[in-house]
Order: C-alpha cells, then sequence, then structure tokens
C-alpha cells in the first residue's frame, strides 16, 4: 500500500523546522506535535512552577542546581507531551478524520502506519523513562502515579463534558513532581498550587476546545466548550479567578512574602485579559488567545522565582 505524502497539520505554525526536515521523518514529528510547541510550554511549566514553589517554601532563593532540574523537567515534558500526543492519536484517529482541524493529522490522514506510530510512542517513553530515573526516589514515584491519567484521557471526551477537567488534572501532575524533587514531600502549599493549575488548565483549553465546537457537535464528541457555552464567558473569569487566587494561596502557604502580591498581578491580569479576546466564533483568535498560555506560566514561574529571593 502506497503511504500518502505529508501533509501540514491546519493549526501548526506557519513554517518551522519540521518543514524542512526530511520528508519520511516529517509525519513522525506531526504525529508529536514538534510543529505546534506550546503543548510542550504548557507541560514543562507547571514543573517549574511546582520546583520553584518548593524552593521558595525551603526559604532559600533559588540555586543553581534548580536550572539542571529545570531542563531535565524540559527534556521530560518534550518526551512524554510527544508520546501522549502519539497515544492520544492513535485511540482518536477514527474521531480525527471527521474532525477538519485534524483531518490532516498523520494517524487521521494514514501518512504513517499505526504500528510505526506505536514504535514510536515507546521510542518515546524510553526517554521519559531515563528522565525519571534522574528523580529522587518520592518525585519519580509521584511522576509514575501520572501513568492512570494519561492513559484515560483519550477517552474523557467520549464519557464526560468536562474533558478539559481530566486534562487539567494530567497536565499539571508535573507540579507534584516538581515540588516532591525538591521539598521531598508533598503538602499544602503544592495542593494549592496542583488545583490553581488545574482550573488553568480548564480555562485555556476551554478556549482551544471552541475551535472544534461545530465539528465536535455533529461526531458526537463533549467538551466543556459544548457543555458552557451559553455562559462561557462568566465560566472563565470563574476558572481564572480561581487559578489566580489558589496561586496566591499557594505562595502564602508557602511562606512568601508580602511582595508576592504585587509579583502575580502580571500573572493575574494576564488571564483575566484572556477572556476579554476570547471569541468563541472566530477559531484563529481563540487558538491565538491559547497560545498566549506560555507567557501566562512564566509569569507566574518568574513571580515564584523572584519571592524566593525576597
Amino acid at each position: 500500500m502506497t503511504i500518502p505524502a505529508d501533509r501540514r497539520v491546519a493549526d501548526s505554525l506557519p513554517k518551522t523546522w519540521v518543514d524542512r526536515a526530511p520528508e519520511r521523518f516529517r509525519p513522525f514529528l506531526r504525529l508529536a506535535r514538534y510543529d505546534r510547541p506550546i503543548g510542550f510550554w504548557l507541560l514543562a511549566i507547571p514543573c517549574w512552577t511546582g520546583l520553584l514553589l518548593a524552593r521558595l517554601a525551603s526559604g532559600a532563593p533559588a540555586q543553581l542546581t534548580d536550572l539542571g532540574w529545570a531542563l531535565l523537567f524540559a527534556l521530560g515534558a518534550v518526551a512524554m507531551r510527544g508520546a501522549g500526543c502519539t497515544y492520544n492519536d492513535i485511540v482518536d484517529r477514527d474521531l480525527d478524520r471527521r474532525v477538519e482541524r485534524t483531518a490532516d493529522r498523520p494517524l487521521a490522514a494514514r501518512t504513517i502506519s499505526v504500528r510505526a506510530a506505536w514504535l514510536f510512542l515507546l521510542a518515546q517513553c524510553l526517554v521519559g523513562f531515563i528522565v525519571l530515573m534522574q528523580l529522587p526516589q518520592l518525585a519519580r514515584w509521584v511522576a509514575l502515579a501520572s501513568l492512570g491519567l494519561v492513559a484515560a484521557y483519550p477517552f474523557m471526551k467520549r464519557i464526560t463534558w468536562w474533558p478539559q477537567a481530566w486534562l487539567g488534572l494530567t497536565f499539571n501532575w508535573g507540579v507534584l513532581v516538581g515540588y516532591a524533587t525538591i521539598a521531598g514531600a508533598i503538602d499544602a502549599a503544592a495542593i494549592a498550587l496542583y488545583v490553581s493549575s488545574l482550573f488553568w488548565t480548564l480555562g485555556y483549553d476551554t478556549i482551544y476546545a471552541c475551535q472544534d465546537m461545530e465539528d465536535d457537535a455533529m461526531v458526537g464528541v463533549k467538551s466543556t466548550a459544548l457543555a458552557l457555552q451559553s455562559n462561557l464567558t462568566l465560566w472563565l473569569w470563574i476558572f481564572y479567578a480561581a487559578a489566580a487566587a489558589l496561586a496566591a494561596l499557594a505562595g502564602v502557604l508557602a511562606g512568601a512574602s508580602l511582595w508576592l502580591a504585587l509579583l502575580i498581578l502580571p500573572y493575574a491580569f494576564h488571564l483575566f485579559d484572556q477572556i476579554r479576546k476570547t471569541d468563541p466564533a472566530d477559531g484563529p483568535a481563540c487558538l491565538a488567545v491559547f497560545k498566549s498560555n506560555r507567557t501566562t506560566g512564566l509569569l507566574l514561574a518568574l513571580a515564584f522565582l523572584i519571592s524566593s529571593f525576597i
């Protein structure tokens, strides 16, 4: 059987290094979303905020060794986000063919075989395993505990209107891993930041899901965008207000000074500004707002970093 030629995916960046890679490798790079790097950021940033919150709780300023942990988490995020997307597309390949935005994904478009995708998944998991083995023991066990969440995620859109909540539980598990790496424990500050990050994801992934509301309704896929569309703006305010309040609470529980209230304002402003820019009927605008969450997350990480020196 002839394998179709590589196809660019609808919401990838206009031009990336993936488009210049050898053609036979491009479908694998697209399968792992290397042409859509925002997901790598959104998986790595919770690890970094958890790491920095734990450093803040330790009473010591950020250390040079923390940079090494941050780079290790970045590598793990690249490997495991790619693995997660590969697994998701294996499960969703038939649904993806019926949704305009996802119809050109490699498995939906049959530009690679399912067998090749499974082998690629195993290779990425091997990289993730190597990263895992560098972590302290508690952090290692905490990371392994996320596998059930990852395995179940692709099926959530079939059984609940809140798959974005499950994504929040899954994508932000790095908060707990990063915190355990430094603190050697999971405490109230870590839990507060984890729940804060869950609400953050509920907001940004609901905005992302607005792109697919029409197709999702036709094929029977559930999402918070569909469930909440009549009061979408109100719910986004609720999600993002909870995210900001709980992030501040996490800092307080970690022993941050009153300066944190000032330092966290840019993060909160960036969250609420997304609501102003969100138009559910404008897919490209929703995608742009979703991608802006790299800045949102980095602003929170910066707030915790500076707080550790004050």
